[in-house]
């Protein structure tokens, strides 16, 4: 199965594509989606269209990405929930299937710890994906984001298949 991991931000949007096969998960793709810093409405366009661009080129079966959160400043909570809205819109127009995640669900997954650092992030999708090289820090919290559903994926399927196996 394809997964299509977004970290999404109103400048810099992260995009990561992996293929999940059993509890194998293999690098296919990552980037950025450049938004630039025109308007809000053109920027939210460029990762609607950019992330569409990515759908119909690599047909993910499943979207996953990281919840809103507030930390400090609600105003880039705000624009962050907006391109997430672009992101959301981008997945539902194609038919993609979406999950979300929290951030330190996403880090426990990566880095078995639920408050990692960044670099902490980029070092574990290096390693486990078997990259040459770390990848740019937003791609990096977009892989990890597939990275994690695709962990959380095929633990609920050992679950239900394990819960059928007990009803019989």
């Amino acid at each position: 199965m394809r997964i299509l991991g977004v970290d999404p931000g109103s400048r810099l949007t992260g995009y990561g594509l992996v293929e999940a096969t059993g509890a194998q998960v293999r690098f296919v793709d990552c980037g950025l989606i450049q938004a630039g810093s025109d308007d809000f409405a053109s920027r939210l366009k460029r990762i609607f269209d950019g992330l569409g661009q990515i759908i119909a080129e690599f047909n993910p079966a499943e979207l996953a990405i990281e919840k809103v959160f507030v930390h400090r400043n609600v105003t880039s909570a705000l624009k962050l929930g907006q391109a997430r809205g672009a992101a959301l819109l981008a997945a539902a127009t194609r038919e993609v299937v979406v999950f979300e995640y929290s951030p330190n669900e996403i880090k426990q997954a990566v880095t078995g710890r639920g408050h990692a650092g960044k670099e902490q992030i980029q070092h574990m999708i290096r390693v486990l994906l078997s990259l040459k090289e770390a990848p740019a820090t937003d791609a990096a919290d977009a892989l990890a984001v597939a990275v994690c559903h695709a962990h959380i994926s095929q633990t609920r399927r050992r679950m239900a298949s394990a819960m059928e196996a007990g009803a019989r």
